[in-house]
């Protein structure tokens, strides 16, 4: 494949994307036990994956699975402000961001060429958490929809 046949390639691969982030159609998603919501890209995140592990919440899928999204209330009887939550999750050292305030922590890495992002708001005895997995080569097209996730993210 010839170099101009290469970048036209890649031009039409990265439109459906940039499109979508025009059109997106967004939902505030509730967990009415812990006071936990969240804005998410219904007509990005389209499969209802059902209740994830270790806490009420919503987990989705992008239609070919190539992304999800978590909305979780994680118990954290012990109060733990977001740092010590943190540390006992024991994440892994090769963090490439990591924000830990009084209030909410987020970090985020590439593992196995997904990009994964965590964001936790502590709220009583729960720590209110996203997460969001994608392909870290579509890092660019994902800022702006995990950015509008992550700050939407509420008590």
């Amino acid at each position: 494949m010839g170099a101009r046949n290469w970048i036209i390639g890649l031009i039409v691969s990265l439109v459906p994307m940039a499109a979508f982030a025009d059109s997106t159609q967004w939902r505030q998603f509730a967990i009415p036990s812990t006071g936990a919501k969240v804005d998410i890209p219904v007509s990005i995140f389209t499969e209802d994956a059902g209740a994830p592990e270790g806490g009420p919440g919503r987990r989705f899928f992008t239609s070919d699975r190539r992304a999800d999204l978590t909305l979780q209330s994680v118990p954290n009887p012990e109060n733990d402000s977001p740092a010590t939550f943190l540390a006992k999750q024991r994440p892994p050292a090769d963090i490439q961001y990591k924000r830990v305030t009084p209030r909410f922590f987020a970090v985020s890495s590439i593992r196995n060429g997904r990009t994964w992002y965590n964001r936790c708001n502590r709220v009583n005895e729960y720590m209110n958490c996203v997460l969001i997995n994608y392909p870290a080569a579509e890092d660019r097209q994902w800022d702006s929809v995990v950015t509008r996730i992550s700050l939407s993210l509420g008590n």
